[in-house]
């Protein structure tokens, strides 16, 4: 008998197929004692296994390649942390053995990290990862994973580890459904890289049984249980009609009536760029320069290596326009040698510009390395500050810009609440505002982005986000400058209509959602746009609000 289960779909597409379930997590090493003499022995066994999980997280981010590179050479670090390290030895030089010692420093950190507030809970999934990867390393077991399968399947999973989800293969794994996990988790971002349908925090999803038939529908997060033969027919016809229109459209984002709407791409660094480009993404309106900071947590990189990895970006976009953030550390992307180390709350502390303006030497050395990078070619450079408060942080960035000699426009990300409701102050000293929905969405509504429990606060259709969008917009379009948005928001092919109708001038996605924005907008006018959006804001809740949108669009 057909049921229907609704989480969260964060990556378009129909998936139908039987349910194979993850591997079970490793089992807690027995704490058993060893003998004085064995415990050099234990902690080179120890020292071995990090170093192999390190290489083999590395060499998976090489062959994934983009964002997903980024994710597991941050999980690499992790795993090779010194003090992480120095604790596991410090428990073995007194009777534990090497994979106790790994398990109970793990745990130790684990703690530390989960009372931070739980702002680094995406982190911990992270840390329990790399922590069964070396202790089934230790004990000789498989790592528990993806299931070995010949036949395509819809993956089943608590949470998928970055690691798993980097190498899933489209032609074996359908789909994925997990119980945690949230529109803007590791797992989210790394499916629609893919190309995976994919729908998270769905509660009970692990209760599902192996070999049960299920629909998965990653737009609307529904799940159709032994779905029938009519409810396959009309899934397998919609996603037929999807990729017929996906086909037929192409070109620079526009309405139907002519509105244009630039839809850019949102890229990690050089290896992200020839999806972005196969795409037709009219350039980049987030890139996201932490991958060359996070080579080497302990040192910014220098000017030269930086110019490099900015040139081949600005390259590919000839004529286009790249809007580049500059270094966006500290809360879940700490860096030892910019991030203090005993914040009670990373979150709300010194992160973003606020790093950036503590440590002046290295947001100099990024402007000057993008003012070179930029020299000769005709790409239109835009420059902005990750989590800009107020008027005055405007300034400061401004004023770096420009002591850097950076021929480009400057711009401020709207991430915090004040920004947007004081952002015409702040467009006195900046050309352009880049809404990050996500997490202006979690400091909207004090909601952790990596929280699967609080997801629907998460929910870009939330109206007090749209709101904020809102008042972003009038600001922008009252002093005559571009309001885009870069956060996950954009992906969403009908909130994208939404937001073009709030007044944003631009949308920025990962590559893979650019086909199904650039085909939905060409369906409907702005006025249709427009008055989607008047119904959006209009509703008590993000899902009135989806449907209120939809029923508009749709003319019923």
């Amino acid at each position: 008998m057909e049921t229907t289960l609704r989480g969260v779909g964060v990556s378009h597409g129909v998936a139908i197929g039987e349910v194979r379930h993850m591997g079970t997590a490793v089992l807690e090493p027995p704490a058993k004692q060893i003998p004085a003499e064995e415990a050099e022995r234990e902690q080179g066994r120890a020292r071995q296994a990090v170093e192999a999980v390190a290489a083999d997280l590395i060499a998976r981010g090489n062959l994934a390649g983009g964002e997903a590179q980024h994710v597991l050479e941050a999980q690499a670090m992790m795993a090779q942390d010194p003090e992480l390290m120095a604790d596991v030895e410090r428990r073995i030089a007194v009777g534990s053995t090497a994979e106790r010692g790994v398990y109970d420093a793990f745990a130790a950190y684990r703690a530390l990290l989960a009372n931070a507030g739980e702002y680094l809970a995406g982190r911990v999934a992270d840390l329990d990862d790399v922590r069964n990867r070396i202790v089934a390393r230790l004990l000789g077991v498989p790592m528990p994973g993806v299931p070995d399968s010949d036949e395509p399947y819809v993956l089943i999973a608590r949470d998928l580890a970055p690691a798993d989800t980097a190498l899933l293969d489209p032609a074996l794994v359908l789909g994925f459904v997990t119980e945690e996990g949230g529109p803007t988790s590791h797992s989210a971002i790394l499916a629609r890289a893919l190309g995976v349908p994919a729908v998270v925090a769905l509660p009970g999803a692990g209760e599902l049984a192996e070999g049960t038939v299920i629909a998965v529908d990653g737009s609307t997060g529904e799940i159709f249980v032994e779905p029938s033969a009519e409810k396959r027919a009309e899934m397998e016809s919609a996603a037929a009609a999807r990729k017929a229109a996906l086909s037929a459209s192409s070109g620079p984002g526009a309405t139907s009536d002519g509105h244009k709407v630039p839809l850019l791409a949102n890229v990690g660094g050089p290896g992200d760029v020839p999806a972005a480009v196969e795409a037709g993404a009219e350039g980049v309106g987030l890139f996201r320069t932490e991958f060359l900071f996070l080579d080497d947590s302990k040192q910014a990189p220098s000017e030269e290596k930086q110019v490099a990895a900015y040139r081949a970006v600005l390259e590919a976009f000839p004529e286009g326009r790249v809007v580049v953030r500059v270094l966006d550390a500290g809360a879940d992307k700490p860096l030892e040698f910019l991030t203090p180390a005993d914040e009670p709350n990373p979150a709300l502390g010194v992160r973003g510009l606020r790093s950036l303006l503590d440590h002046p030497d290295v947001l100099r050395t990024q402007l000057t390395a993008l003012s070179k990078a930029v020299q000769g070619l005709p790409v239109h450079l835009e420059v902005m500050a990750p989590m800009v408060a107020d008027r005055a942080d405007a300034k400061a960035f401004a004023d770096a810009c420009r002591q850097a000699g950076l021929q480009a426009k400057f711009g401020a990300m709207v991430e915090i609440p004040s920004a947007a409701l004081r952002a015409r102050s702040i467009l006195r000293e900046v050309e352009f505002l880049s809404l990050g929905t996500n997490d202006l969405a979690q400091y909207t509504f004090a909601a952790d982005r990596q929280v699967g429990a609080v997801s629907r606060l998460q929910d870009p259709w939330q109206p007090a986000l749209l709101d904020l969008v809102a008042l972003s917009a009038e600001a922008a379009r009252a002093e005559g400058k571009s309001c885009g948005v870069c956060g996950e928001a954009a992906s969403d092919p009908l909130l994208a209509c939404v937001l073009t109708g709030l007044g944003v001038t631009s949308l920025s996605m990962g590559a893979a959602s650019i086909p199904y924005v650039r085909a939905t907008l060409a369906k409907y006018t702005l006025a249709q746009c427009e008055r989607a959006a008047s119904a959006a804001r209009a509703a008590d809740s993000a899902e009135e609000a989806r449907v209120a949108a939809q029923v508009v669009l749709s003319g019923e």
